[in-house]
């Protein structure tokens, strides 16, 4: 398994305990919870991802609301939320990895940690943001160059 695999697993962990027991950044990054060694470059993008989902909340929620047509935000699973927020995030806000890689890793922690049909409800959605907002603001940057 490679090192982002388990870092997002790691980041996963964090916002699900975010969303159900109001665990605070600062707690959420230590990773004090974790009970093994982490190697460092998995240390750092778990950090990464985990103050970045944080800070941008209201956009990424404000995304998968318009997004999730058919469902309440609130209905949603603590599970699917917490893939979903992670990334939604790194998304908007890593450039370096291709919107398809985070699209299947979404999918396959769908499936592992989700319900029956977790990996699919995640898959509709991040593909929904991925053309109908990331690929606007791809074609609202290219116009302004």
């Amino acid at each position: 398994m490679g090192h982002r695999r388990k870092a997002r697993e790691y980041a996963l962990q964090a916002l699900y305990m975010h969303e159900t027991v109001n665990r605070g950044p600062e707690e959420l990054v230590s990773l004090s919870w974790v009970n093994r060694e982490i190697t460092d470059n998995i240390r750092e993008f778990a950090i990464s991802l985990i103050r970045s989902s944080v800070a941008h909340l209201e956009t990424i929620d404000g995304l998968i609301k318009k997004h999730s047509k058919n469902w309440s935000f609130e209905r949603l699973t603590a599970v699917d939320k917490s893939i979903l927020r992670l990334c939604i995030c790194e998304m908007l806000f890593y450039s370096d990895i291709p919107p398809a890689v985070t699209i299947n890793e979404g999918i396959e922690l769908g499936k592992l940690y989700g319900g029956e049909s977790s990996g699919q409800f995640i898959n509709g959605i991040l593909d929904a943001i991925r053309r109908e907002d990331l690929d606007k603001e791809d074609e609202s940057q290219g116009e302004s160059n």
